[in-house]
């Protein structure tokens, strides 16, 4: 994908700051390096001439998909590009781009017997689990069951239900003594757990649409809401799987009850009774009035994750590679209101580019790191992780191979748990799977910089459960060792009030030197870092 921003860097740079467009700094080549002169160059002023860009109101809040973002993109590749870079991305280029989908609910109506049942209330139905079909109606439901196929207990053994819709039941069935006639025994099965399987059988055996009665129903609308109102982006094309669905709806038992009537909810009972005691079913065919429109919105979006590589200069160890992440994303505008994201995450966007502008440098000097390093900044962070998700599914270089990911998420403020004492930073995960991490930043930290390193947020007790809420989480969920350098969050946390005149450079600069000095140890140790721990919950 290609993207025409330089004119408008030229302007943002001439009215921000007057100076050229932001160069890595002139150097000599030499033989030899001073990892503390190569991190020296990160500095609180090339900081703030990155983050001024990133978080200006031109880019709209960088929001996933949208204008700003991709003009966010544009200015972190022209960079890796002016560091002299390859590009290792699609297309020859300095991106690996996403596709994302949101689908909503644009008509959802539903009545039983000619009366209307409310949506949220009575009823829900997932857009993402059903096909666009504005018109459905039928005159007779099929009760079958559990609505399950397994080897040991079948509902659909010698059953046609071929253009039928199904009224099935959530959960799975019980002998009188409590043991799944699944499992054999009293613990279940995935056909309690997993309800896409059972939409997943009804459309093998060409039902038309299932109906589930769903027994936690008062719980699980809640659940329920959230989901379908939620505007989160998903990985995908908005036609997947389209063509491998079966359309469901949930009804509540009060609402099932109503609808089939007294006579055939007896049938209905009757039958699941029969099949407790003796584990065989006997469908039954229920005479029901539905009329059903499930009309979807359906939005395609295209992101990228933005990749700067710098590659090893030793031949025993460049094919193992380091990872080095922040998400350049943010949550864009509401009405307005522009949310630049300065410190999220606009601060480790602006550190990543200092620390991939220092070890292009430390190779132009003639010593470039012994393993490789992606430098790599992600899209759809805000999302759901979704960027270094999709990394980790279609990686660049062998996940075998990746030795460890450094993340940084926030480090441009300070929390009120240090107000008045600028210089700490939280680390979270660095002990989880590696004993080595974990002493190599502490050595580094002890021997260069000199932070308080804050491990609050790193216990497994933590409430707010930062360990699984950044990026770097989708590579220790594969084994990869990982750190995740973090300020603490602020009253500007995902307001509009998060600007660069609230920044502190000179931590910033600090933390980047730390960061940069833990990941030079690690792309040069003579012994990769080792999975030493067994990870926590």
């Amino acid at each position: 994908m290609k993207f025409t921003a330089m004119p408008l860097w030229l302007v943002l740079l001439g009215l921000l700051a007057g100076s050229a467009y932001a160069q890595p700094s002139p150097t000599p080549r030499e033989s030899g390096v001073n990892p503390v002169d190569i991190a020296a160059t990160i500095t609180a002023e090339d900081l703030r001439r990155h983050l001024t860009i990133l978080a200006a109101d031109e880019m709209e809040g960088r929001e996933t998909g949208q204008p700003g973002q991709k003009r966010a993109a544009a200015y972190l590749a022209d960079y890796f590009q002016q560091l002299g870079l390859p590009a290792i991305g699609a297309e020859r280029g300095y991106f690996q781009p996403i596709s994302f989908v949101t689908e909503g609910w644009e008509t959802i109506e539903l009545s039983l017997n000619g009366e209307k049942v409310r949506h949220l209330w009575e009823f829900y139905s997932y857009p993402d689990r059903n096909r666009h079909q504005p018109e459905f109606a039928t005159d007779e439901v099929l009760f079958l069951g559990y609505g399950i196929d397994s080897e040991r207990y079948n509902d659909y053994d010698r059953v046609d239900v071929t253009g039928k819709t199904l009224l099935i039941l959530t959960g799975e069935p019980r002998d009188e003594a409590g043991n799944s006639l699944v499992t054999g025994e009293p613990v279940l099965s995935e056909w309690s757990l997993d309800g896409t399987k059972k939409l997943a059988a009804a459309k093998r055996h060409g039902a038309e649409l299932v109906i589930f009665i769903d027994a936690e129903f008062k719980s699980n609308v809640g659940v329920a809401r959230q989901a379908i109102l939620d505007t989160r982006l998903r990985m995908g094309q908005a036609d997947d799987g389209q063509d491998e669905r079966v359309n469901s709806i949930y009804l509540s038992p009060e609402v099932a009850r109503k609808i089939l009537g007294k006579k055939s909810y007896q049938q209905v009972v009757k039958s699941r009774r029969k099949l407790v005691r003796s584990g065989k079913l006997k469908p039954v065919t229920v005479p029901v009035a539905i009329r059903l429109r499930q009309e979807k919105s359906v939005n395609q979006l295209q992101g990228e994750n933005v990749l700067g590589f710098v590659e090893g200069s030793d031949p025993r160890l460049k094919d193992e590679v380091l990872v080095v992440t922040a998400h350049y994303d943010h949550i864009g505008m509401r009405g307005e209101d522009i949310f630049n994201g300065a410190d999220d995450n606009g601060s480790g966007t602006s550190t990543i580019l200092e620390l991939a502008e220092a070890f292009t440098l430390a190779k132009q000097r003639g010593q470039g790191p012994r393993r490789s390093v992606l430098f790599m900044l992600v899209s759809g962070e805000e999302k759901g992780l979704l960027g270094s998700a999709y990394y980790v599914n279609h990686p660049i270089f062998p996940l075998e191979q990746t030795i460890a990911n450094i993340n940084v998420d926030m480090v441009g403020r300070v929390d009120d748990r240090h107000a008045g004492n600028p210089d700490y930073i939280y680390v979270i995960g660095s002990d989880r799977l590696s004993t080595d991490l974990h002493r190599i930043n502490e050595a580094a930290n002890e021997r260069y910089v000199g932070l308080e390193l804050d491990y609050t947020y790193n216990a497994t007790s933590d409430p707010n459960r930062y360990y699984y809420r950044s990026d770097h989480y989708n590579f220790a969920e594969r084994g990869i060792p990982a750190i995740f350098f973090f300020n603490g969050t602020h009253a500007d946390y995902h307001r509009a009030t998060d600007t660069v005149d609230k920044i502190n450079f000179e931590k910033m600069a600090k933390i980047g030197r730390l960061v940069f000095h833990t990941a030079w140890e690690l792309a040069n140790r003579d012994e990769r870092i080792q999975v030493d721990v067994i990870a926590k919950p």
